[in-house]
């Protein structure tokens, strides 16, 4: 089914009238009807409006009107970006009483405007706070790869429906890990890039000061695409950087070979299970890689983004938290009310060490280009499994599939999670991080490590 392809390969077949966008569509949703009562992926459909923006391409290719880059691929967002017509739930209950948005976010309309298809939006961990996918009131969205396993959070539904092959391309966002710990647990390619690269504008904010949006795919080509689709300065975000937009799809055969890149040890490989520090040794060995870096206080600096993250989400909900508790995600509830309690010089001196962390993390990249680490510490938990063993010791799986996760988004650098394929094993991923901006560098390793057979991502087989 060309639904389940690569985009260009959907691209190709849609400018040439091979296939029409709109039995693309139709493909997409059959696939998503026959296969989402289970996985729990979806919490809307955009049926008609999906086969609309279908419709609208195929009448441009047969007058002969230039396509845009995506056209005809099918792709879905997280559901905390604004949706014309729909509520935006950012996976709460209490959002289901919003009035339907207006207006769609804007990394929506700009991958509309590539002539991508929106086919739906997808299942988070209520507000973004989680890294497991396990919603009380829409659902828990299972692992394709082992649908008795979680798929990861917060943007797990993200990651399952393209794990799935029910879509090539999906939005998500990543405060501490949210992009990288679900495409780590369901083996695709993700992309958080740096802070305030990406406009937020139509989005439900969680953590506005480490709040990041970005790509799932199954290549690292479709996922350069796709970021390339949405790239751009927008002044309606304030957290917005004016940055010149630097395509990547283009450039990802240049190799590796004048990269200089490391793994970071210390904390990132006391806090790997054996499935991640396979996973960093695959990849280490395919790039002839054997230098180790430290990163300088990353268990504090995991301290200190849960301190802003409790802080800024408690504030953000504060009058629902006052008034109606009651509604809220049983699963986060308790933190986000602890997160209000937090005294204010905890979260000022934390946001001071914030500074002194990102200058001496980005400090590291004067003589380094790439810095690879795990992206979970561990493959996907069982479904309700209280507890995983990392590191000889049995910790909480909730808010430690984060862990090697938080340091990095703490500073805002760019990292492509990068599925590591062992056949027959749960899918585990690796990060490969860059200098502030250079998403471009990312996206080559990860291409490289694609090429060189080392990270893939098939679709599951259910």
């Amino acid at each position: 089914m060309l639904a389940c392809a690569g985009v260009n390969d959907i691209v190709s077949a849609v400018r040439d009238g091979s296939a029409s966008a709109v039995d693309i569509a139709r493909d997409t949703l059959e696939s998503i009807r026959s296969q989402d009562s289970f996985l729990r992926c979806f919490t809307d459909v955009t049926a008609e409006r999906a086969l609309q923006e279908a419709a609208a391409v195929d009448i441009m290719r047969a007058a002969g009107r230039p396509l845009g880059p995506l056209a005809g691929v099918p792709y879905a967002v997280k559901n905390l970006f604004d949706v014309a017509g729909l509520s935006t739930l950012a996976g709460a209950k209490i959002n289901a009483e919003r009035s339907p948005a207006l207006r769609d976010a804007m990394l929506v309309s700009r991958l509309k405007a590539a002539g991508a298809i929106l086919v739906g939006t997808l299942n988070m961990d209520a507000y973004a706070y989680g890294f497991t996918t396990e919603n009380t009131h829409y659902g828990t969205t299972r692992n394709p790869h082992d649908t008795a396993r979680l798929a990861g959070g917060s943007s797990g539904g993200s990651a399952a429906a393209v794990a799935a092959g029910m879509v090539p391309l999906a939005l998500g966002s990543d405060t501490n890990g949210s992009i990288r710990v679900p495409a780590s647990l369901c083996g695709v390619f993700g992309l958080k890039p740096t802070f305030g690269r990406l406009p937020r504008t139509g989005t439900l904010p969680f953590v506005a000061s480490l709040d990041h949006l970005g790509p799932f795919a199954r290549s690292a080509e479709d996922l350069a695409l796709c970021y390339d689709a949405v790239q751009g300065f927008s002044d309606s975000d304030p957290g917005c950087v004016r940055r010149p937009v630097e395509y990547c799809a283009g450039r990802l055969d240049a190799g590796v070979a004048d990269l200089r890149i490391k793994i970071a040890a210390d904390y990132f490989e006391a806090n790997a299970g054996s499935d991640a520090l396979e996973a960093i040794e695959l990849a280490a060995r395919a790039l002839n890689v054997k230098q180790r870096v430290v990163i300088p206080e990353a268990a504090r600096a995991r301290a200190a983004a849960y301190i802003v993250t409790a802080s800024e989400g408690a504030n953000c909900h504060l009058p629902d938290l006052k008034r109606r508790a009651h509604d809220f995600e049983p699963l986060s509830r308790d933190r986000l009310l602890a997160g209000a309690l937090v005294p204010a010089a905890w979260y000022i001196q934390a946001q001071r060490f914030r500074r002194w962390y990102t200058e001496h993390l980005t400090a590291l990249f004067q003589d380094t280009d790439i810095i690879l680490a795990p992206s979970t510490p561990v493959s996907a938990p069982l479904i309700g499994e209280d507890s995983v063993l990392i590191g000889g010791k049995r910790v909480p799986t909730r808010p430690n599939l984060g862990l090697l996760t938080q340091p990095i988004s703490f500073a805002g650098l760019p990292v492509a999670a990068v599925p590591i394929y062992r056949p027959d094993r749960m899918p585990v991923g690796v990060q490969v991080i860059a200098a502030p901006w250079r998403e471009d560098l990312c996206l080559r390793v990860a291409a490289e490590l694609e090429r060189l057979g080392v990270a893939r991502a098939p679709i599951a087989n259910l």
